[in-house]
């Protein structure tokens, strides 16, 4: 039998007893051994623990003890998340190796307990705000697509490493978009759930009122399946949500949905020429499944935009300000910087992104009083040489590499947002768009993506890299 491609074939053919945990591991094990060299996925491999774990899923599912989809599961966790059995490292120089020592996160215990073979902490950028650096002594993450290509951050590892193969799915976060802009450069599909719906506390924080913690993966499905696991309430962290989760339907079909299709601030004239046809093709798709299509527009775009960076910039200085004052030269210079701007958000430009939030919230929510789901690009364009990430004298772009990226307003208002692949670029570099749903409807969001991708292949197509 062929290696399963998704996390749920996975599963499917381990109960089957089509294939075990073990071969499903070694397989992946040696995808690291071919590959990772070239990508940098891994900070760390576990790989005697990744074994040992394959093996007691394989006895327990031979014994009838079924602990879920993720059972068995090769999966790999980005190193801003604490893991007991090895250090978390952020990608950086700077945190105290001792940080969060020999525990897990909530949501590696929830995975663990699931019995996910986890195989190792995957690459990030700097404390998820930075940017590759080759100045310093850490892998360098590139796209299995192209790899003079950067494969999008902050969750850099687990999009790469899901695209290339070395894992079925994995744990990213997201405060401006650091789990959709991996999945988008990579061609995956990643699902930032709704603030305060997955626990965030065992990870080093970047915006505390921001961060969110989701799962990349093939397809919705599979995300759904990690989402089943990781969502709940935890008191480690006060702004986890205790509201039930709603398993999706995922049938198919999107008879009676209404979605709000949004196209104002996502095509500039930097868009890639592939980007309209191929959003086009995807409105097509669903609305061959049913869907009732209606133009929309986000409110407050420019302002939520502005917010999210002031927010996240004030929140991030708040944590590293005194390890910015003794060891500036530590970072990597593109965090340095980002995180220096926090210093010059006063107290009332706080305080006013946030109250400009609330009202964003608010209408946002009246918007899904009539739509059930919101679909617009994720960026503009396919993943950007590493040499295009930088202005003329050698500075961080990212006033310009926000121009061609349309995550962060879902950050800021909080909502649920899963980014699918949807197309491709001229050049083969994968295209992706955005489900967004009401606060807590994760399960329209899967629904509706799963639907797209049972009529679509995109996210079943894998680098050449990988293939040959």
């Amino acid at each position: 039998m062929e290696t399963p491609l998704t996390l749920t074939e996975a599963a499917e053919a381990l109960r089957a007893g089509a294939v075990t945990s073990v071969r499903l591991t070694e397989e992946a094990l040696a995808a690291a051994d071919r590959h990772d060299g070239e990508l940098g996925t891994y900070l760390a491999r576990f790989d005697d623990y990744a074994l040992e774990q394959a093996e007691r899923a394989d006895r327990e599912l031979a014994e009838g003890i079924d602990r879920g989809p993720l059972q068995g599961v090769p999966f790999g966790v980005k190193d801003i998340i604490a893991m007991a059995e090895g250090p978390t490292t952020a990608q950086s120089l700077v945190l105290d190796r001792a940080w969060a020592q020999g525990r897990d996160a909530p949501v590696v215990s929830r995975l663990k307990e699931a019995g996910a073979v986890i195989t190792g902490k995957v690459t990030t950028m700097e404390f998820a705000c930075g940017m590759p650096d080759p100045s310093k002594p850490f892998p360098m993450p590139r796209n299995p697509w192209d790899t003079a290509t950067w494969p999008g951050g902050s969750s850099s590892g687990t999009g790469n490493g899901v695209a290339a193969g070395l894992f079925f799915a994995g744990l990213g976060t997201d405060t401006a978009g650091s789990i959709r802009i991996p999945s988008a450069f990579c061609g995956v599909t990643g699902l930032m759930p709704t603030f305060g719906r997955v626990p965030k506390s065992g990870v080093a924080p970047l915006g505390y009122s921001l961060d969110h913690v989701g799962p990349l993966a093939r397809s919705a499905r599979d995300c759904a399946a990690v989402l089943d696991v990781i969502a709940g309430p935890h008191a480690s962290d006060p702004d986890s949500v205790g509201l039930p989760y709603e398993q999706p339907l995922l049938d198919g079909s999107l008879e009676g949905v209404r979605i709000g299709v949004v196209r104002a601030g996502h095509f500039p004239a930097e868009a890639d020429p592939a980007l309209g046809p191929a959003f086009d093709a995807a409105l097509g798709a669903l609305s061959g499944l049913g869907a009732t299509l209606i133009d929309a527009e986000l409110p407050f775009w420019t302002e939520m935009l502005t917010a999210n960076l002031v927010t996240m910039c004030a929140e991030a200085f708040a944590y590293h300000r005194n390890d910015l004052v003794e060891r500036w030269r530590d970072y990597f210079a593109a965090t340095r910087l980002m995180l220096a701007r926090g210093a010059l958000v006063t107290g009332a430009d706080y305080v006013q992104a946030q109250r400009v939030r609330h009202v964003a919230q608010d209408a946002v929510a009246r918007m899904f009083e009539d739509l059930d789901v919101i679909v617009c690009p994720t960026a503009a364009v396919g993943a950007p040489r590493f040499d295009e990430l930088t202005d003329g004298a050698g500075r961080l772009d990212i006033e310009g590499l926000f121009r061609t990226i349309f995550t962060q307003y879902w950050d800021c208002v909080g909502n649920p947002v899963l980014a699918a692949p949807m197309g491709a670029t001229a050049a083969g570099l994968p295209l992706s768009i955005q489900f967004a749903g009401p606060a807590f409807g994760e399960a329209g969001v899967l629904r509706a993506a799963d639907a797209f991708q049972r009529v679509t292949d995109w996210h079943r197509r894998v680098p050449a890299l990988v293939a040959v």
